[in-house]
């Protein structure tokens, strides 16, 4: 299944959730898009919910449906903590949601689109894959050609805030994963309790 591309706007209100994480998309139309998605009221099914939980979580980190699918058999292959809660935090440890955690990017879809391009460096080496699987301690930089492009510039001025499961130097423009997030740390928007039985069921 491919990457999705369309509107995100439309699929934030269908979904209920803001995918960019600023809230416009549901400050003035927090309602299903279409003519009639200010009056519908129709229950979802068990099925329903859970499904829709996972499509939040997949379109909130922006994978495809079989590089969602091998993250979450991954994390259950750890043995400690919850398999929800691992999966999160494996999100969490993707390349491009750090570039984004640590404020390189305004969003995950361009964070990802600079490491792609090539202008994330960990430990001092390009990593262009957006999926690298980051531990803590690994040093996230800019590439020193790259430390002066405007998205970048742009996107470091409009930083409000970092989590506190990552360190940043503003000089340096270097960063890093100092440890795993914490549950409470994390999206609490999402019901993971809701994914694993989304794919339970399935088999």
């Amino acid at each position: 299944m491919s990457r999705y591309t369309g509107p995100k706007w439309r699929l934030s209100r269908r979904l209920g959730v803001s995918l960019s994480g600023t809230g416009k998309e549901l400050s003035r139309r927090a309602y299903a898009p279409g003519d009639h998605g200010a009056g519908r009221r129709s229950k979802l099914s068990e099925y329903g919910v859970q499904l829709r939980e996972k499509q939040k979580l997949r379109f909130t980190y922006g994978l495809t449906e079989r590089q969602f699918h091998a993250l979450f058999n991954k994390a259950g292959s750890i043995r400690k903590g919850t398999h929800g809660t691992n999966f999160m935090i494996l999100l969490e440890q993707r390349l491009d949601s750090l570039v984004f955690r640590l404020g390189f990017a305004t969003s995950r879809a361009q964070a990802r689109q600079l490491v792609n391009h090539g202008h994330i460096l960990v430990d001092g080496k390009r990593v262009d894959i957006p999926s690298y699987h980051v531990v803590p301690g690994q040093e996230i930089s800019v590439r020193d050609k790259s430390k002066n492009i405007v998205p970048i510039q742009s996107a470091i001025e409009a930083v409000v805030s970092r989590p506190q499961f990552v360190s940043f130097d503003a000089d340096k423009l270097t960063g890093s994963l100092v440890r795993l997030p914490e549950r409470e740390e994390l999206d609490a928007d999402i019901n993971e309790a809701l994914i694993v039985e989304y794919y339970n069921r399935l088999g």
